[in-house]
């Protein structure tokens, strides 16, 4: 294994002219992490398998880049304080791991905590902040997740400004995703440290529920989204509002799951597959790499999407984009099939944070429903009957 020397002069402290690297996440970035499916499960047969899946089940061409791993790769730091591998789980190193991801034409991602020890009781950065990232540049990695475990009597702003400033010496242009989990409010604070921030705690694969562990809780896909209130103005490119990694394909109905990567998409969240890619069902492969719903999330003008009438059971949700265009969700929360009238005429969409307007009088539009392929005009009312948990999603271009 080899062993890196740190300059010093690096490990003095945060340079206070130092920047997050620009031109990355200029759109939500999109990828995969260990996390929901395998937790501390992990090795370098499986990231290895998963790159090789990303490519073979069209995921890379769906926009997919880069292949993240979460917590427990770490072994011990060496005599040097340099952090190693778990040799018996990546014995061939990082760096062949790193080499082996980017020949497929994918980036590679890793975990660390602003704490002691990370969140699987494994060694965090704090102290070794400049080193590691010195460390995760002369591996090649391409993405680093910042967890917030352990952190007693730390600063958060301060803690991750103290990374991204490592990360920035260290050279290597790096998205720094910020897990933060919205305790200290990172989008308030955080465009000019991070790529991205946890809006909440961690995700749970249900459709509204709250799993309490005590000291914290997990929250299915309602109770996040719920939690975004009043957030968009925050997000925007190189900057995002994070909902944390999907769970579509662990367990929810796929009338949820399509709902679920629906409301990422409207929210301009990061798209972070879950999943077991090597083995999942074409139905799962389908919602994920649906390249019309990807688009909407993808969209130039980093607007994140707005609810701007509720009706029942219904939520109308609106999102600008790029081409002048809107992309219109109607988001079934109840257990029950509706039967709903979209009259164009009776919706004009104003918003005050893009400054554009939707106004079907003055401008007629062509629609197509991303999930169904069906299409039509804005010049007739559209009779719609959306499932239980689920969603009708429109991309409307002027005509």
């Amino acid at each position: 294994m080899t062993t890196l020397l740190i300059p010093a002069a690096l490990l003095l402290g945060a340079n206070a002219s130092a920047q997050k690297f620009e031109n990355l996440a200029a759109t939500p970035q999109m990828g995969w992490n260990s996390w929901n499916k395998f937790a501390c499960n992990i090795d370098e047969k499986l990231i290895r398998e998963t790159a090789d899946a990303m490519l073979r089940i069209g995921m890379q061409d769906a926009g997919y880049e880069y292949v993240n791993i979460d917590d427990c790769w770490h072994g011990k730091r060496d005599k040097n304080g340099n952090v190693q591998p778990d040799p018996e789980r990546f014995p061939s190193g990082m760096k062949a791991l790193a080499d082996y991801v980017h020949a497929k034409g994918l980036k590679l991602g890793i975990y660390s905590d602003a704490g002691a020890t990370t969140c699987g009781g494994r060694p965090g950065s704090r102290g070794h902040e400049y080193q590691d990232a010195i460390t995760y540049a002369a591996w090649g990695i391409d993405y680093v997740k910042y967890d917030w475990c352990d952190t007693k009597g730390l600063n958060a702003a301060a803690a991750y400004t103290t990374m991204r400033d490592a990360i920035r010496s260290a050279g290597r242009p790096m998205l720094l995703s910020m897990c933060e989990w919205g305790d200290n409010k990172p989008w308030e604070w955080g465009a000019d440290i991070g790529h991205s921030w946890r809006t909440t705690g961690d995700i749970y694969p249900c459709w509204d529920c709250e799993i309490n562990h005590g000291s914290w809780s997990a929250f299915g896909v309602l109770r996040i989204l719920d939690k975004q209130a009043g957030l968009r103005k925050h997000a925007g490119p190189g900057h995002w509002n994070d909902m944390d990694m999907m769970e579509v394909g662990m367990g929810m109905t796929e009338d949820e799951d399509r709902a679920h990567f629906s409301i990422w998409a409207m929210m301009a969240s990061p798209l972070i597959s879950g999943n077991d890619l090597r083995s999942m069902p074409e139905s799962t492969r389908k919602i994920l790499t649906n390249k019309d719903v990807i688009a909407i999330n993808q969209d130039k003008l980093g607007v994140q999407a707005w609810k701007f009438m509720s009706e029942g059971t219904l939520e109308l949700w609106a999102k600008p984009l790029a081409d002048n265009g809107r992309a219109l969700m109607i988001l079934n929360r109840g257990a029950g099939a509706v039967n709903y009238k979209l009259d164009w005429k009776k919706h004009k969409i104003g918003d005050d944070l893009s400054k554009r307007e939707l106004d079907t009088g003055k401008t007629a539009y062509r629609w197509t429903d991303a999930w169904s392929g069906k299409t039509g005009d804005t010049g007739q009312s559209l009779d719609l009957n959306i499932a239980s948990h689920s969603v009708a999603m429109l991309h409307l271009k002027a005509k």
